[in-house]
């Protein structure tokens, strides 16, 4: 990649360029699985293993990394990136604090569009569903799983609100007051933290190949409460 970056007032920002991908298979309907839940974790186990040449690494750092996209109900979008921490066949799954912005959104607009990118691989995946929350005793599980420092801090963020400077200092001074002497696995998960549950109703894979004539692959959920899939080639 080459960045031209003009000497003027222009205040232009040019890519000039970017490598060939160099991908070692194609992908199509017929080489993909069945289900694509089961194509993600296939995808995902690959991108998760030891790199080659430093196995202290995975191929892909941090994988799980997936942006997603909310709408507010005025159809106003936002974008941030979360951890992925489940995926099955429900869907993928992720935490965060339900008066944060995204979940803010959620509440209102019940839909949500997540995108993983893993550049070393030169493949993504997208995936569109509606959203529904965790069951509490779900979030309960993952909560108690947790780092110490982790749980305090869910309790002491108001997550998407403005705050002054050092107030989250002082904020986690006073919940680590709050919890003082109790054992890590006693600290309760806030009512206002948990999981949210993405339900694909369409996951497309993404494979860059040489002249951007890349492959891409979508599956669409079939009308009704089913698990069968439609699978179609698109264009690039």
């Amino acid at each position: 990649m080459n960045l031209d970056i003009p000497a003027d007032d222009s205040g232009k920002l040019k890519v000039t360029s970017h490598a060939q991908y160099k991908s070692p298979s194609r992908l199509s309907p017929s080489s993909v699985l069945p289900n694509p839940i089961d194509q993600f974790k296939e995808w995902f186990k690959a991108v998760s293993s030891p790199h080659p040449d430093e196995p202290q690494k995975t191929v892909v750092q941090e994988p799980e990394a997936m942006a997603i996209s909310t709408c507010s109900a005025e159809g106003i979008p936002s974008t941030r990136f979360v951890l992925l921490k489940q995926a099955d066949p429900r869907g993928f799954v992720f935490y965060t604090n339900y008066e944060s912005r995204k979940s803010r959104e959620l509440l209102a607009n019940p839909y949500a569009s997540i995108a993983f990118y893993w550049r070393e691989v030169h493949r993504q995946v997208r995936v569109v569903g509606k959203i529904e929350k965790l069951d509490q005793s779900e979030s309960d599980e993952y909560y108690a799983s947790r780092p110490i420092g982790s749980r305090l801090g869910a309790w002491a963020s108001p997550q998407s609100s403005v705050v002054e400077e050092g107030e989250m200092d002082k904020r986690l001074a006073e919940v680590e007051e709050r919890f003082k002497g109790l054992d890590g696995t006693e600290v309760p998960r806030p009512d206002f933290w948990g999981g949210w549950r993405i339900v694909p109703r369409e996951i497309e894979f993404w494979q860059g190949q040489p002249s951007r004539l890349h492959d891409r692959v979508r599956y669409l959920r079939k009308p009704g409460e089913t698990n069968e899939w439609a699978i179609e080639r698109i264009a690039p």
